[in-house]
């Protein structure tokens, strides 16, 4: 199943917004567009952006909701890392090197999208962390 992609809808309230944080911002392109919704493609995965008349609630953190990208390379994750500083996004948390000489070492900063929704971009040392090294407990900032 190496060829799925990642689906996931999220909450929006305008598409301008939207397009001008994703699009020009984050580098997506546009699939389909409707009044109420949008498709994005970030780095090959399907965003599906839907207006909610609700506004929701900004989190007190990074937890427990927040998504985005593992990059294969540090060149990858630095490229979106200048481009997101060069279109003047909103940072959550500046970049991060953590876990220095462990197996779960990885770059990290988080975005705040215009309707508080948390992304996350990594680059790992060492690519069998990503979804190995169980041996070690420490999940981001929490452990268990």
């Amino acid at each position: 199943m190496a060829n799925a992609i990642f689906h996931l809808a999220f909450p929006i309230e305008n598409i301008p917004d939207t397009k001008k944080f994703y699009v020009d911002g984050l580098g997506c392109t546009v699939g389909r567009e409707a009044a109420n919704s949008i498709i994005l493609n970030l780095y090959g995965h399907q965003l599906v952006a839907h207006i909610n008349k609700q506004s929701s609630p900004a989190q007190a953190g990074i937890y427990p909701r927040h998504f985005g990208i593992v990059f294969p390379t540090l060149t990858d994750w630095q490229a979106l890392l200048d481009r997101s500083t060069l279109h003047q996004l909103e940072f959550y948390q500046s970049a991060k090197h953590r876990f220095a000489g462990e197996i779960t070492e990885h770059r990290t900063f988080f975005l705040v999208d215009p309707f508080t929704n948390l992304l996350e971009f990594k680059y790992y040392t060492h690519s069998e962390a990503i979804f190995g090294a169980t041996d070690h407990n420490q999940i981001g900032d929490l452990t268990g």
